[in-house]
């Protein structure tokens, strides 16, 4: 360590504390950094820049991408003193997980190819080929299965579920869209579907009494997500699913006024929280979109299973 000084000039900041005691465990690249922490790419690498100036991070190449980690000849003492600081960050325990799933996701080289290729599915014309297709595909292998479709609005997805459900219970807290999916179902003879008015976090559904509890970009409309998940938890028969898709956090403000968001967006260690608090095993979560336009909002795709 060139300078004592400098080193603890840079763990006094809280940002470079936290991006330390990541690094302290494992090598990580810009870009993991950006999803450990939830900052943007310039505020990190400004911090890296001068953590590598005060001698305690370096880094190495490692085929297309550039990984840091903590200088190996950092003495103990010091180490200890990373380690002190975790009890004022009450960001550190969040950012172990999210390293734990970044490590996860490195890992899986299998998810990582079929991430490319469903990334180029669509960008070019292939006859007959359509997302749609696919859709529709995916749906006739699904068993009969009774659905939770919590947070349904005009039931949308609610009609597509029940082409192949044994029985969709749509669940929304507006009784005018209660009223709208009730008046269309009747008008196209759904007979397998049945809209109830009730809460995201208190669900009018009895105990263990479906196979599939589903969030379609629902969640951030609950006041307290986590209780939300935690319902759907109550609901689900032993061996039943969660999934979850909804927005990846992001800083689109516009969103509570435009569409009435409680929340921005969650982080994949957030919904990882949530889905292991409430005692789901095992979890899987990934990023599976991203819009083209501005703002460049994201989709994470969340499942779990009931033990």
């Amino acid at each position: 360590m060139p300078s004592i000084l400098k080193a603890l000039k840079s763990v006094a900041d809280p940002s470079r504390l936290r991006i330390l005691l990541v690094l302290r465990r494992e090598e990580v690249s810009v870009a993991e950094l950006q999803d450990i922490l939830s900052m943007g790419q310039s505020r990190i690498s400004t911090h890296l820049a001068q953590l590598k100036q005060s001698g305690l991070v370096e880094d190495r190449r490692s085929g297309k991408h550039i990984l840091y980690r903590l200088v190996p000849t950092i003495p103990e003492p010091f180490l200890q003193v990373l380690e002190a600081g975790v009890a004022e960050l009450p960001e550190s325990a969040q950012d172990q997980r999210a390293l734990d799933l970044a490590l996860r996701r490195r890992s899986d080289r299998t998810r990582a190819y079929f991430d490319e290729l469903a990334g180029k599915f669509g960008k070019h014309y292939v006859p007959g080929r359509s997302w749609k297709g696919l859709a529709e595909t995916l749906l006739m292998l699904m068993p009969p299965l009774v659905i939770a479709d919590l947070g349904a609005g005009e039931g949308t997805f609610t009609q597509l579920l029940a082409r192949r459900a044994e029985k969709v219970i749509a669940v929304d807290n507006s009784i005018e869209m209660v009223r709208f999916g009730r008046n269309l179902i009747e008008q196209h003879g759904l007979t397998n579907i049945e809209y109830r008015e009730g809460d995201l976090e208190s669900p009018p559904i009895e105990d263990h009494s479906v196979d599939l509890a589903f969030f379609s970009q629902s969640l951030h409309h609950a006041v307290h997500p986590s209780r939300a998940v935690v319902q759907a938890m109550r609901i689900l028969r032993p061996g039943g699913r969660i999934v979850i898709l909804d927005l990846k956090k992001h800083s689109f403000e516009q969103a509570r006024e435009l569409y009435a968001d409680l929340w921005l967006g969650f982080s994949e260690v957030e919904l990882d929280g949530f889905m292991n608090a409430a005692g789901f095993k095992p979890v899987v979560i990934a990023t599976v979109h991203r819009e083209d336009e501005r703002p460049h909002l994201e989709t994470l795709l969340a499942v779990g299973e009931k033990p």
